[in-house]
Formats: structure tokens, C-alpha cells, sequence
């Protein structure tokens, strides 16, 4: 099995998403240029959603038009829907991938999709189809994959059918998401099995909160079971509106000081990545 564990970075978009301050587009493309440079090999730069849902990512297309794109480097952009495919259409030549996201929990999907998780599915099927026949590739997220706001603890069953759903649509990576950081190591590696017992490890990735700092044993826990690809956000960038003043995603640099004390290899710059957290914090409000 390799010893190779692949970050995807997630700061630019899913960390800075919930900023209140507005962020210039020229800050965020310094942001993203300086990561081109470290080694990355995936970064998620933005969304195409409703700016009157998420304001800070409604500059995505300047985001995207003025970003230095580094050879070997694939960009995230999440795309929910139609109405965003359109708008990502014109970048769909270039080294983008887009994401589409669905939730383990009903609650969780009634009250940020207004519909079902099966529903929320077939939302993201025309999106699926449209990047395909684009020759876009794909990337699911599955959120609340231990602990929902409004449901409370999720079945590991569930987590397993919402990602073969996903994968249903295409043969996607799906990324786990401890939306509000609430797993610990034994909920996480039951989840894990679950999942595994239908999707191989290396269509996974891990997506943990550092909420109640458990994220880099959560990440340990995944590594036994095989994954070797997890999401994390320079500075730590990001956090959980359920969990007011909580840490968000688990950072960036704290996962590759983990990973080069057990021996792992991961080809990431950990100067890079430093300068990166010091201009990720100072985006902060």
C-alpha cells in the first residue's frame, strides 16, 4: 500500500466561504498563487452558488480569470447545480474539477437544500452529465458523516448509501465530511468500514473539523483503513456555524507536521505552506 498521502487543499473556498469581511479578489488569487507553488496538487478555489447564499465566493469568476494556473496543479470549483454549471462553463478547458455535494443526514439536507438526500442527488445528476461530456472531472462530497446539527448522531449505513449514490452517477472520489467536527476515532473508523465495504479506499477522501481537536486521530484512524487523500485548510482557514468560535478545518500545516512525524510522504512544502497560513489568518475578520 502506499506511503503517499495526498492533501487537498480547501482553504480558498470552503475556508473562506463563511468570512463575513469582503475579501479582494486580488487577496484570495495571492493566496492560491503562493499555494500553486508548494507542491499542491489540488486546490478548491471557489464555487459557482448563489451569491445571495455565500457572498464571499460571488467573485469567483475574477478569481478565476486572474489565478496563476500552475502545470500539475488541478483546481476545485464547487458547482451545486445547473444555474452553476453555466456559470463555470467558460473555464471548462482549463485545469479545473468540479464538485458537487450532497448530506448523510435528512435534516442536514432539508435545511441547506430544501429537499431529500435522494432529491439532492438527482439535482446533481445533470451536473455530472454536463462536466463529463465536458471532459470535467468530478469530485462528491458527503456531509455529516458522524454527527448532524438537527438529526443528531448518523448511521454509518447512511453514509455508505449516500456515497454509493453519489458514485452511482459517476465513478467520482468522495470526500467524507466531519461537518461540525464532532467524530472521534471509533465513530470515524466505523463509519469508515462502512463505506469500504462497497467503495475502494482510494475513492476516499477524509474531510475532518478540528472542532474538538480530535482531527489528526480522526486522520489516523482513516490512514489504517487505507485512505491516503485528505482535505485540509491553510491557517486552519475555515469553521462551523453550528459550533460558533470552534475551530474549522483541521490545518494544512498541522496535518503535514503529523504526516512527516509517522514517515508518511506527501510532497507539500512546509516553508510554503507556513508563508501560506500567516496570509490565510490575516483574511480572518
Amino acid at each position: 500500500m502506499s506511503d503517499h498521502v495526498h492533501l487537498h487543499e480547501v482553504g480558498p473556498r470552503d475556508g473562506l466561504q463563511n468570512e463575513k469581511a469582503v475579501i479582494g479578489v486580488d487577496r484570495k488569487v495571492a493566496l492560491i498563487d503562493l499555494l500553486s507553488g508548494s507542491g499542491l496538487q489540488d486546490i478548491e478555489v471557489g464555487s459557482f452558488v448563489s451569491p445571495k447564499w455565500v457572498p464571499q465566493m460571488a467573485d469567483t469568476p475574477e478569481v478565476l480569470g486572474q489565478m496563476q494556473r500552475a502545470a500539475g496543479v488541478t483546481y476545485g470549483v464547487l458547482v451545486p447545480n445547473m444555474r452553476g454549471w453555466d456559470g463555470f462553463a467558460p473555464f471548462a478547458n482549463g485545469p479545473f474539477e468540479i464538485a458537487v455535494f450532497i448530506s448523510a443526514s435528512e435534516g442536514f439536507s432539508q435545511a441547506n437544500l430544501n429537499c431529500s438526500v435522494r432529491e439532492s442527488v438527482a439535482r446533481a445528476a445533470p451536473v455530472v452529465t454536463a462536466a463529463q461530456e465536458a471532459g470535467v472531472g468530478v469530485r462528491g462530497y458527503v456531509s455529516c458523516v458522524t454527527d448532524c446539527p438537527f438529526d443528531g448522531p448518523v448511521a454509518p449505513d447512511a453514509v455508505a448509501e449516500a456515497t454509493g449514490l453519489l458514485r452511482a452517477l459517476a465513478p467520482m472520489q468522495v470526500s467524507l465530511g466531519d461537518t461540525i467536527g464532532k467524530g472521534t476515532p471509533e465513530r470515524v473508523g466505523a463509519m469508515l468500514e462502512a463505506v469500504l465495504h462497497d467503495t475502494p479506499a482510494d475513492q476516499l477522501a477524509g474531510h475532518f473539523h478540528d472542532t474538538t481537536g480530535l482531527a489528526t486521530r480522526n486522520i489516523a484512524v482513516a490512514l489504517d483503513l487505507g485512505l491516503r487523500h485528505f482535505d485540509s485548510a491553510v491557517g486552519g482557514l475555515g469553521g462551523c456555524p453550528y459550533a460558533p468560535g470552534a475551530p474549522g478545518n483541521v490545518a494544512t500545516e498541522t496535518v503535514l507536521e503529523m504526516l512527516d512525524k509517522q514517515g508518511w510522504h506527501h510532497g507539500v512544502d512546509r516553508d510554503v505552506i507556513a508563508k501560506a497560513a500567516v496570509m490565510a489568518k490575516g483574511m480572518r475578520a
